[in-house]
């Protein structure tokens, strides 16, 4: 805990603070999974912190550390009456010295980037919130199958393709939450792509889609629509990667929100072409 101002200071969340958090996410419109809070805190348990005045919680956020290397902050939420009163600049970098020398990506709201580029963030390129209504599937693709347990160590290598470290513990807990589903595709004995849908406030998320090409991703996708069929489903697309957005249109998808992506330290080194749908705009 570090005391900010007299009146105020920042803690380090505990897990019920976590659910706190996640439910001012859904009153912001940010449409959480139902399981947002217990899955986002296996991600890092000292990484969720919180703003407390006088004994009441008015700012959050997370700053999720994976490795020495890299770490994402999200959950950025101030309460809003107590807004433009420096609560949240204070948390920000508190956030920060937590994630050390770190590279740190953000996705910021449009508005606010020219704050995130005063505190150090740099931006390299949009995402994009698509929604439909779920529909039956196009084909049936046998290469496509449900996620089992002996998959894993096989599929976090896959992930770390995608995703700038490795999120071992995390990763298992979003795949095996409840109230989702996660498909693999295989061909030939090797993973050539997974997706993973959660239940949300409103409808369903699907993220990560990672694929190694826009056939695969499209399937996966497809897929995951084929027992939500009429129910929301909403895909957060990377910006840099035009064959995401094309899959996106070809669903006839219609765009809700937008993003930034920002990073202190450069774009990470990943294979950015295999990323159709990305996990979650908190946790990068």
């Amino acid at each position: 805990m570090s005391i900010i101002m007299d009146r105020y200071e920042i803690e380090t969340m505990k897990a019920e603070h976590v659910a706190t958090a996640v439910d001012w996410a859904a009153e912001e419109g940010w449409n959480p999974g139902l399981h947002d809070a217990e899955t986002f805190f296996t991600a890092d348990s000292h990484g969720f912190f919180r703003g407390v005045l006088d004994g009441a919680t008015v700012a959050t956020g997370s700053a999720i550390v994976y490795d020495n290397t890299f770490a994402f902050c999200g959950l950025y939420i101030v309460a809003p009456d107590e807004r433009g009163k420096g609560y949240g600049l204070a948390l920000t970098k508190a956030r920060l010295d937590y994630c050390g020398d770190r590279n740190v990506g953000i996705d910021g709201v449009l508005e606010n980037v020219e704050i995130y580029k005063r505190v150090g963030y740099e931006p390299f390129h949009e995402n994009y919130r698509f929604k439909k209504r779920a529909s039956k599937p196009r084909l049936d693709e046998l290469q496509i199958r449900p996620y089992e347990a002996r998959d894993f160590p096989a599929l976090k290598a896959y992930d770390r393709q995608c995703f700038p470290a490795a999120r071992d513990q995390f990763l298992r807990s979003w795949l095996e939450q409840e109230n989702a589903k996660a498909l693999v595709y295989e061909q030939d004995g090797e993973i050539k792509g997974y997706a993973v849908r959660r239940a949300c406030r409103e409808g369903h998320k699907v993220g990560p889609l990672f694929a190694d090409d826009p056939a695969i991703a499209d399937a996966l996708f497809s897929a995951l629509q084929a027992d939500v069929e009429g129910d929301s489903v909403y895909l957060d697309v990377p910006g840099n990667n035009p064959a995401a957005i094309r899959l996106a249109q070809r669903n006839r998808m219609e765009k809700v929100f937008a993003t930034m992506r920002m990073y202190r330290k450069g774009l990470p080194d990943i294979e950015h072409e295999k990323v159709f749908g990305i996990t979650t705009f908190e946790l990068g």
